[in-house]
């Protein structure tokens, strides 16, 4: 099997010269379960670290992450591409670009500037008109989020949703359970005690301004599309028109949780891993269309300080594979009940150092170490679902994504 390798250049510190190509086995093979090989270099980039393709044609499209921008390139050869056409601006740090199923449009996320932008795709595949999204707001910068019906707001067990008045609720519930259960309610509504004299670290986390971390597109069924931003805790949904995107919802989860990278699910649940809690939420729209939080769990075992990277689904979407940056580490999860319980299967050696982003291709896990400059193959137990250890590594120069070729 033939794969295209994303990777970091010099501008970025890495050690690719630009789009690298990958050999898992034979090339004419479609299992990636043989030996793996670099065989060099497919065209030349500055930091290409995200790859899609597009869905007909033999065109690929890379985010020139340092740039800020997404180059179109279109094959020439059997090992080889050129560009197509300029590359067109997105935002800074763009580090993620997807493309619509019908090939009209793409979407780019921008890490450094928190920019969503869709761009149009003409009949040969060259992107065109790029068109910034409305900026994205900080949920937990608002005295109550809550109060805006296009928000759904997701709080852990036992944390209180901002804007909610915990005294008036405590009143209500102690009028409603009458003398006898009153004791049980929780004094809420009872004069604070005076705090210690130390910073309100409460107060002082409310006043930072975070900034926006746009970091990946996701398209859903029906013409949704699934936006995340890292900084603010949001997973916002659009739907595409004639003048750009129009937002129609958007999720929020806990602060600081850092929602990363998404994966759709054909239970129709989508997937998203937190890169700074790591932590895999469960959304599903509600009968109305309106999404929200139906489950999710942590990535059990996961260090301090650990960051959780890419999300995968197994070939028959029993379990999912989360990476994990730090430790170095693949989290398993088993999909229960219709998709929306996750429970921990495992916590396996990712056998590469900084996991950056992962495939599973049948039976085989191909994850890229980006800091040590490999990329090594993990068979999946088919009974158990978890990786086992490394059967194959390439070298490969800061390998940041792996993309099939067709």
């Amino acid at each position: 099997m033939k794969l295209w390798l994303g990777g970091y250049t010099a501008d970025m510190g890495g050690h690719a010269s630009g789009i690298g190509m990958l050999h898992a086995g034979a090339v004419d093979e479609a299992s990636a379960g043989g030996a793996l090989a670099f065989t060099g270099e497919a065209a030349t980039a500055d930091s290409p670290s995200w790859l899609a393709a597009h869905p007909s044609l033999d065109v690929v499209y890379a985010t020139l992450e340092n740039t800020g921008a997404v180059q179109a390139f279109r094959r020439t050869g059997e090992d080889r591409f050129a560009p197509l056409g300029a590359p067109v601006p997105a935002g800074e740090a763009t580090c993620h670009v997807a493309v619509s199923p019908d090939a009209r449009y793409l979407v780019a996320s921008s890490w450094g500037d928190g920019r969503v932008v869709r761009m149009t795709l003409d009949a040969a595949g060259r992107p065109s008109t790029p068109v910034v999204a409305p900026e994205a707001t900080d949920p937990y910068a608002d005295p109550d989020p809550s109060a805006d019906p296009g928000v759904a707001l997701f709080t852990r067990p036992g944390e209180a949703p901002a804007g909610i008045d915990l005294a008036a609720a405590a009143r209500a519930l102690r009028e409603a359970a009458g003398e006898e259960f009153a004791r049980f309610i929780p004094g809420y509504d009872e004069p604070e005690q005076p705090l210690p004299a130390a910073p309100d670290a409460a107060e002082a986390e409310a006043s930072v301004v975070r900034p926006s971390r746009a970091h990946q597109a996701v398209f859903l069924p029906g013409g949704l599309i699934a936006t995340t931003d890292l900084g603010f805790d949001l997973v916002r949904l659009w739907r595409s028109t004639a003048d750009g995107l129009r937002a129609v919802q958007q999720v929020v989860l806990p602060r600081g949780s850092g929602p990363r990278h998404m994966v759709w699910h054909p239970s129709g649940h989508l997937y998203v891993v937190t890169e700074l809690s790591c932590e895999v939420f469960v959304l599903a729209p509600a009968i109305d269309g309106t999404w929200r939080v139906v489950g999710g769990t942590p990535l059990g075992g996961t260090l301090p300080g650990d960051a959780a990277a890419e999300l995968a689904t197994s070939r028959d979407g029993e379990f999912l594979y989360a990476g994990v940056r730090g430790s170095n580490t693949i989290a398993t999860l088993r999909v229960r009940g219709a998709g929306e319980t996750l429970t921990s299967v495992a916590l396996v050696d990712a056998g590469v150092d900084w996991p950056r982003h992962h495939v599973v291709l049948r039976d085989v896990l191909l994850v890229a170490g980006q800091l040590s400059n490999e990329v090594a193959s993990l068979t999946l137990d088919v009974r158990t679902g978890v990786p086992g250890r490394v059967r194959y590594r390439a070298a490969a120069p800061s390998p940041t994504c792996v993309l099939p070729a067709r």
